[in-house]
């Protein structure tokens, strides 16, 4: 029969648990501080590299992006604030402030055209004529990083994707899963009749209309009626570029 261990053999295995215990704290706080001793260093060669590229960071726009990939790597963000060491160093906070305001524009100059809703690409076209700039000095992830800085105004800037697209809203609209279907389906013509959202979603023709006249209120589609089939076309300018008409399709 085994014997039991006794006070003296309790007492031993608790001290060296607590030993084995302490050892591990204490290998613990030595990887937690060198980790820190290399983020630092690493935070400070990120600013000498600041420095050394700083006109490449504002005039390259995907120069500009790895550099924000780098930033993001090691907890910097050169955009927390329009002060401190980023904003000395670069002016980037500027060149993204700069950029939010311009968006805010284009947003409110479109908005009797799509309704508040833009699609990003188009966006970025449309700031690169305001800017005189070719469109390779702006990316789409400028333009997102300059919107994400808009969303502390509470003025309804949100970036959504539908399909293979992402839009731009700039008014407080709230969009369930039966418009953003339809919103994606409009990118193949930039129009949808009631009886091909019928024949999409295997939808009643109420709940169809129903959502159609939903995204007409909100100003996001515009109607035609002009063809002699009879079948109201919605039509919405956010999926179209600039350079599309709404008379691209023949009256028939």
């Amino acid at each position: 029969m085994r014997r039991r261990p006794g006070i003296a053999g309790l007492q031993n295995a608790a001290a060296t648990r607590d030993k084995f215990r302490l050892v591990g704290e204490n290998m613990a706080k030595v990887r937690t501080d060198v980790m820190q001793e290399q983020l630092a260093t690493f935070r400070s060669q990120l600013e000498e590299f600041a420095k050394k590229h700083k006109s490449d960071i504002r005039k390259n726009s995907v120069f500009r992006q790895q550099f924000h990939e780098m930033c993001a790597k090691v907890g910097v963000d050169p955009l927390a604030s329009n002060k401190g060491v980023w904003a000395e160093l670069l002016g980037i906070g500027d060149f993204y402030y700069e950029l939010g305001v311009q968006i805010v524009d284009i947003c409110i100059a479109t908005r009797s055209l799509n309704g508040g809703l833009i699609d990003l690409l188009e966006l970025r076209k449309l700031l690169c004529q305001k800017r005189k700039a070719d469109l390779a000095s702006l990316s789409a992830d400028d333009c997102l990083r300059a919107i994400s800085k808009l969303k502390v105004l509470g003025s309804g800037f949100e970036v959504f994707s539908v399909g293979k697209k992402k839009l731009v809203r700039s008014v407080p609209t709230e969009l369930n899963k039966d418009h953003n279907g339809i919103l994606e389906q409009a990118q193949a013509r930039g129009y949808v009749t009631v009886e091909q959202v019928e024949k999409e979603f295997s939808w009643s023709t109420g709940r169809a209309i129903d959502a159609l006249e939903t995204l007409l209120k909100e100003g996001l589609a515009m109607i035609d009626d002009g063809h002699r089939d009879g079948k109201r076309r919605y039509w919405f300018p956010c999926t179209l570029s600039s350079d599309a008409t709404g008379g691209s399709e023949g009256k028939s």
